[in-house]
């Protein structure tokens, strides 16, 4: 294998899974979305954790600033009680610092590396605590802060601190996040197997679509019960019972083919077989072998013609034509064919003839098939050739026209002859294969008008029939296609 093939089947893509992908779909979101919740959850558990420990930080600050005064010589004061100062240092799990600091920024009690407040913060109004989040000796701490307006003015306020280190914090956010979060992890792998089993029973109606069809016979192209399988599935039943309908109907066709075919074979073939005996025998004359030759000419030529006809019948049905579509001149086409019979027409003493407008006139062209449009002409001018007779008393005439309707631009074609005619009570008849009017001594298929009507609906156009002279004898017929104007 070249390097081509392996490259190739290395990048063939494999068949899509309809269970996998929306598996796929239904548990990436469920996966990605478990980590965002348990960022959020995180965020909620800090918040949460913080909230009491804050209410003692302010507690604190708010105690120690009821110890600030302002002296006889107007300085500010501060004294600590000595069980307050053991509360601040009971705590076991954190460490809790405090920092005092006067009107002139002086340090009168706790530590004094405890970091001061942002320089560019306003201080507000007097004991309104603040809560912040510092640093202390390389340890994070959470810290509550009041400003103490001592002097009238209140230009110079003291400055009470309290930090803790946020150890119990963590904990307590540790403690909420595993209360969340431990019955999830329990939850998903259930959530994903409800997934698993939902997805199993949504597509159960697919999979016994799939064993009903399997269960029938071949020749079983019975509709299937849409209703029988989910609203989303629906259309897809319609659209297989639309499916074996026109292949039931092509099966039909094809069944009648052959047997018309069969049939009108049979008969051409038996005459051929007949002059071939009566050729052969013993004592026939040099006359008599002449006419079994004649018989077998025309009878090859009856059976030539007739397969012709079946072989155009069964690509105008199959529509064998319909992707090689473009723009035709029918102008054009009905002279190419009137050109082909006008030898024909001259030996039966025909005056066959055009009217109508010229070629490359705008509005005389049809997207279609050049060769079954063609072939339509064709058989509607041998149709009138067949039936129109003519003697020296008499000329048969026929007559192509191709015409544009000034109104709806719509483009009409017809092939009049001044001959028998068909009745009314026929000319819907005469479309049906084999069908040949009654009365007349005419060699034919029957193939011809049925060829004509199918290449005219795929197409788009219609085929009428009238009298070419109505009221007189003979009236003539007169067939007019009419393809539907541009949109």
């Amino acid at each position: 294998m070249n390097s081509r093939g392996r490259n190739v089947r290395l990048f063939k893509r494999e068949q899509r899974s309809l269970f996998g992908e929306i598996l796929d779909w239904m548990l990436t979101p469920l996966l990605l979305l478990w980590p965002i919740s348990l960022a959020l959850t995180w965020l909620v558990a800090q918040g949460l954790a913080n909230k009491p420990f804050d209410r003692a930080l302010i507690y604190n600050v708010q105690a120690l600033a009821q110890q600030v005064k302002m002296g006889a010589d107007k300085r500010v004061q501060f004294s600590l009680p000595q069980p307050a100062s053991e509360l601040l240092r009971a705590d076991e799990t954190d460490l809790v610092y405090y920092q005092v600091r006067g009107a002139q920024n002086e340090h009168l009690s706790g530590e004094r590396d405890l970091p001061m407040p942002p320089a560019d913060e306003e201080k507000g109004s007097s004991y309104e605590v603040h809560i912040r989040d510092d640093e202390m000796r390389g340890l994070e701490v959470r810290v509550a802060y009041t400003w103490i307006r001592l002097d009238p003015e209140g230009k110079r306020p003291a400055l009470v601190q309290v930090a803790e280190t946020r150890e119990k914090r963590s904990v307590l956010a540790a403690e909420i996040i595993k209360g969340v979060m431990l019955p999830q992890f329990a939850l998903l792998p259930l959530a994903v197997l409800l997934v698993w089993l939902a997805l199993v029973r949504g597509i159960k109606p697919l999979s016994e679509l799939e064993e009903r069809i399997r269960a029938r016979k071949p020749d079983d192209l019975s509709p299937l019960d849409d209703k029988a399988v989910p609203m989303e599935v629906a259309p897809l039943v319609l659209s297989v019972n639309d499916l074996l309908e026109r292949l039931k109907e092509s099966i039909v066709t094809q069944k009648r083919f052959l047997a018309d075919a069969a049939h009108q074979l049979k008969t051409p073939l038996a005459g051929l077989r007949m002059q071939a005996d009566l050729a052969q025998r013993s004592g026939s004359s040099e006359e008599d072998l002449k006419k079994s030759l004649q018989q077998i000419g025309r009878a090859s030529v009856q059976a030539t013609h007739t397969v012709n006809q079946l072989l155009s019948l069964a690509r105008a049905e199959g529509g064998g034509g319909r992707a090689t579509q473009q723009s035709c001149d029918m102008v054009r086409l009905s002279s190419d064919v009137l050109q082909d019979s006008l030898p024909r027409a001259m030996d039966k003493g025909l005056d066959l003839g055009y009217e109508g407008v010229d070629a490359d006139t705008p509005g005389a062209q049809v997207m279609g098939n050049p060769i079954l449009l063609k072939e339509m002409v064709r058989n509607l001018v041998e149709n009138a050739m067949h039936y129109t007779p003519s003697t020296p008393e008499r000329t048969g005439v026929i007559t192509v026209r191709v015409l544009v309707d000034p109104y709806s631009k719509a483009l009409v074609m017809q092939v009049e002859d001044n001959g028998p005619g068909i009745p009314v009570a026929e000319r819907e008849m005469v479309f049906q294969p084999f069908y040949r009017a009654l009365g007349t001594n005419v060699d034919g298929s029957g193939l011809g008008l049925p060829i004509v009507r199918e290449i005219a609906q795929q197409h788009g156009a219609t085929v009428s029939i009238d009298a070419s002279h109505p009221g007189q004898t003979p009236p003539g017929a007169c067939f007019t296609l009419r393809f539907k104007p541009p949109a």
